[in-house]
């Protein structure tokens, strides 16, 4: 399985709770952008080495991540 995750970055507030819930460490808050409330987002570093575990998706409490699983061939 592979996995890709999409982030409503208007919505996220950069609070780094699904940085922390990544068991691949593939997340990490945007260092220079900022959305239009002001917020530092989250964003995916690796995108190949993602598995779909929807772990960040999960803990995100304003449900800003969305997650999408795709087989391998």
């Amino acid at each position: 399985m592979r996995g890709a995750i999409s982030v409503d970055t208007e919505r996220c507030k950069g609070c780094g709770l699904c940085v922390v819930a990544c068991p691949l460490h593939l997340l990490h808050i945007a260092d220079k952008s900022v959305n239009m409330k002001g917020y530092s987002y989250v964003t995916q570093e690796s995108w190949e080495a993602c598995n779909g575990c929807t772990s960040c998706a999960i803990v995100c409490p304003d449900g800003c991540i969305s997650v999408y699983r795709t087989r391998e061939a």
